[in-house]
Order: C-alpha cells, then sequence, then structure tokens
C-alpha cells in the first residue's frame, strides 16, 4: 500500500471530493483548503481538517503557491494533489513540493514545463515521432506572418504558444483577415498568459477532437486506456464526452495509444496525462497534452473499471502500474454547468433545491448542496454526470433519462443545450465534429436568443439593484441574491403568449 500518511487537497468542489473520496478508501487522511466564499462546502466538510486560505478570489487563495504549501507543511502532510485547474499545471507548484519535501500527485515539473509550451511541445511531438497538423512549430512574428500563411494555405489557426482553455484562438479564412487577427491572439495570449508568442497552423477542416488517457510511472512503464471523444464543445469548452469514438478502427486506435505513450516517455512522464488529438478523414495530429487529470476522467473509469485517482497515488508513491482491463461498453459525461442554456452567460443564486438521477449506470460527480451559493468566483460547473451502458444506443437513452430526473433550482444549467445534443441526427449517427454545437445553435430562432439575452440583462441590473437596496437599508442578508437568469421563465411564458 501506498505509504503517504496525509494528502493535502489543493482543489475545490467535486473534483476535491473526488480526490478525498479516494484517499479515505485507501486509509489516507485529507487537508481541504478554501477561500472564504468556500468555508461551507461540502469538501472542508468531508476532509479530515481544513486550512483557511483567504479571499474569494482564486489569486487569493487557491492559486497562492506559498499559502497552498504553508498549509501542506503546517498540517503534516507528506503529498499534494492538485486536481485539475488552479496550480495542477504550475510547475512552480511542482518545484514548491519539491523543496518542502512534499511529494507532488503530478507529473515532474520539466514535464509540465515542455508540455505547457505549445512551440516547445510541437517540437518535442515532432522529434517522438508522433503526427502533426501542418504548421510552423516555432512562434511566428508580424514579419513572417503573410508567407508563413502562404506557405501553409488557407484557412488557417493562429494560437497561443502559452495557450489553454480556448484562449488566444483565431482562425482566419482569407489573408486580409490576417493581420487584425494575429493581433487579437497576441493581444488575447498577453492578457490571458502574460505571453504573447503565437503559432500557426493549417486549420483542419470537420475535425474530431479525440484525447488519449494515459498513466506513466516511476519504472519507465507508460500506459493508455483508449480515447475519449470530446468534439462537443463551444468556444473550444467542452460540454459531452463519450467513450469510445465511434470514427475509430481498432487499428487507429492503437496507433493513436502508441503515440500518446511515445510522447510521455519523451518528457519523462509520471502520473496522469491526457494526450490530444485531432481527427479528420482516417488521419489523427498532435493538438496538445495537459499534464493533469482531466474533467472527463470518469469516462474512462466507467469504461474500464479504473480509479484514475488511485492510481495516480499509487505511481507516486513508487509502485508499478496496475494492469489495464479490457474496455467494456459505452460511457458518456455531461458537464452539469451554471449557465443560460440559450446565451452560455453564467447563471449565479443559491440552490434551494435539488432532486438527482440515479439507477443502473448512473454516477453523479458532485460538490452541490442545498443553499450552495454560485458565486462569480470560480468556474461554473457545478456537477458531472456520467453514464455506462452496455453499447452506446442504451447510453444515450441512460443519459436522457438521468438528464430529465436531474432538477436543479436556483440557477439555470445548461441540460436543456445536452438533450439538443443527445436528440440530434448527427450525434446519434456519430459522425459528428467540433462544429456540431454551432450548427444546433444556429437551430434557435433568433427571437428566442434576444428574448433570452434581453432577459439576461434586466435579471443583473435587478439583481444589481435589490442587492444595493439591501446594502442601503442595512437590512436581511446581502447573500439572498435573486438568481441571475431568474427571470428567464416569465419572459419566456410573456413571449409565447404576446398578441
Amino acid at each position: 500500500m501506498p505509504h503517504f500518511r496525509r494528502i493535502l487537497v489543493a482543489n475545490r468542489g467535486e473534483i476535491a471530493l473526488r480526490v478525498i473520496r479516494t484517499a479515505q478508501e485507501m486509509g489516507i487522511e485529507t487537508v481541504a483548503v478554501f477561500s472564504d466564499a468556500d468555508r461551507n462546502a461540502l469538501h472542508v466538510r468531508r476532509a479530515s481538517c481544513a486550512v483557511h486560505l483567504g479571499g474569494s478570489r482564486p489569486a487569493e487563495s487557491y492559486l497562492d503557491i506559498d499559502k497552498v504549501i504553508g498549509a501542506a507543511v503546517a498540517t503534516g502532510c507528506d503529498a499534494l494533489h492538485p486536481g485539475y485547474g488552479f496550480l495542477s499545471e504550475k510547475a512552480a507548484a511542482a518545484e514548491a513540493c519539491r523543496a518542502a519535501g512534499i511529494e507532488w500527485l503530478g507529473p515532474p515539473p520539466d514535464a509540465i514545463v515542455a508540455m505547457g509550451d505549445k512551440v516547445q511541445a510541437r517540437k518535442i511531438a515532432m522529434l517522438a515521432g508522433v503526427p502533426l497538423v501542418p504548421g510552423l512549430q516555432e512562434d511566428v512574428d508580424a514579419d513572417r506572418l503573410v508567407a508563413a500563411a502562404r506557405e501553409v494555405g488557407y484557412p488557417v489557426m493562429l494560437k497561443a504558444a502559452a495557450g489553454g482553455g480556448g484562449k488566444g484562438i483565431r482562425i482566419v479564412r482569407e489573408e486580409k483577415q490576417l493581420v487584425e487577427a494575429f493581433e487579437l491572439a497576441r493581444a488575447e495570449a498577453r492578457g490571458a498568459f502574460g505571453d504573447d508568442r503565437v503559432y500557426l497552423e493549417k486549420f483542419v477542416t470537420r475535425p474530431r477532437h479525440v484525447e488519449i488517457q494515459i498513466m506513466a510511472d516511476k519504472h519507465g512503464n507508460v500506459v493508455h486506456y483508449g480515447e475519449r471523444e470530446c468534439s462537443v464543445q463551444r468556444r473550444h469548452q467542452k460540454l459531452v464526452e463519450e467513450s469510445p469514438c465511434v470514427a475509430l478502427t481498432p487499428a487507429l486506435r492503437e496507433r493513436m495509444g502508441a503515440a500518446a505513450c511515445d510522447l510521455a516517455r519523451a518528457v519523462g512522464y509520471v502520473g496522469a496525462g491526457t494526450v490530444e488529438f485531432l481527427y479528420s478523414a482516417g488521419e489523427f495530429y498532435f493538438l496538445e497534452m495537459n499534464t493533469r487529470l482531466q474533467v472527463e476522467h470518469p469516462v474512462t473509469e466507467m469504461r474500464y473499471g479504473v480509479d484514475l485517482v488511485r492510481e495516480q497515488i499509487r505511481v507516486a508513491a513508487g509502485e508499478e502500474l496496475a494492469p489495464v482491463a479490457e474496455p467494456r461498453g459505452h460511457a458518456i459525461e455531461v458537464r452539469v454547468n451554471a449557465e443560460d442554456p440559450n446565451t452560455y452567460f453564467p447563471s449565479l443564486g443559491r440552490l434551494s433545491r435539488m432532486s438527482l438521477p440515479g439507477g443502473p449506470g448512473v454516477r453523479l460527480d458532485s460538490a452541490m448542496f442545498r443553499g450552495l451559493e454560485v458565486t462569480p468566483y470560480y468556474d461554473s460547473m457545478l456537477a458531472k454526470l456520467i453514464v455506462h451502458g452496455e453499447d452506446r444506443a442504451q447510453a444515450i437513452a441512460r443519459c436522457e433519462r438521468a438528464i430529465r430526473e436531474l432538477r436543479i433550482v436556483g440557477v439555470s444549467t445548461a441540460m436543456p443545450v445536452a438533450l439538443r445534443v443527445l436528440h440530434n441526427a448527427e450525434f446519434r449517427a456519430g459522425d459528428y465534429d467540433t462544429g456540431i454545437l454551432e450548427r444546433i445553435d444556429r437551430s434557435l430562432t433568433p427571437e428566442r436568443r434576444e428574448l433570452a439575452m434581453l432577459a439576461a440583462v434586466a435579471a443583473r441590473f435587478l439583481v444589481a439593484e435589490r442587492a444595493g437596496a439591501k446594502s442601503a437599508d442595512g437590512d436581511g442578508d446581502a447573500r439572498q441574491r435573486v438568481p441571475v437568469w431568474s427571470m428567464l421563465g416569465r419572459g419566456e411564458r410573456l413571449w409565447r403568449n404576446r398578441s
């Protein structure tokens, strides 16, 4: 068994709970950290103990390396799990753990740095024999821009070298748009990452986003757990994921898995990671490597019967990888985001009631509870709904049933969008690409989209007005805000009943 006695979980929400539960099953104590906004959060209650980090903003709490490492040292932790987001891909955090004598439950700092720089990652992938989208690996300057784009051929993509989360990306379809798109991509990259380097690659038509889950130990062993299809996304943010990808043949799946493992070996990888590819017309191309556990990792767990967090802890403790089981059936994950299903604006408020799905093959990874306040400080994801079926048809039907069972009162969620995807003919046929959600959204009438936008703006003004009134009166609980989207249902009924 792993030698760790106590692990600090440097995260919040459902992923913090996810790690805490596995650690507890392994007999390991857990320490939670929390911000002002998360004082009552479930991960704080479920951990063996908890340390308050300070303010509500991430920079004041979960992103403050000194505070997080200080909490781990003060509570006698011998390991730290970063989850995803926040510090998970910060080489400085991994280095700080090493300096404090704490085991980082993630890859070595050098691997994080190598894969975090998209230009460097492409060079390493090329040397490892991993297929690349045609383009220029080095960052492109303004003087070489036009010639480089002509060399690659339109349409092209401009991408931030230090990018992630869909930021710093521009698609350019003709030369007259190129210079403006380049400056926009550089500005967005500079604001998001403090690094304005941009590289250029060919834009792949009708691409599918397919990723390989890998795991590596300290003995040089690397395995993969098949692929996940992540093509249902908006602004490069995933909404629905499934495994397996119905477009891959067994031979192609094995080639893709082998390429992912080769890349992991090339950077001396240890722990869980994901190698992302674009797939189109029978070929696949390296996109990027995420040096952490992915949000959608439960999709893989459901098919392979593996606990990836347990494997992370085991390999960090020096144990060898467990054998990979044969995959079974089909799995689908839907992200339960607190946002309006028509505009995708964040939805803020307090959860007053919930009804959660259950039954065979249904898993809900969540940190929701009655009274939870959804704040503007963190990501809008409330939960992840994961289902497993004996085949894809059963998984889709089970997912639809589970979504209809899920009831959340107090904020709006993107579940209507998920249902639109599951009902879509392209999705059901398995013949879709990363543009599917944009095509589905275009099917909404302009009137309905305009209504949702107007109601959202009105609701924002109402929230601000009521919050200001309470503050001025000194009366009532300022936290009891009206949900941002509380007027949408009323507005829609008025629209439908208009004369």
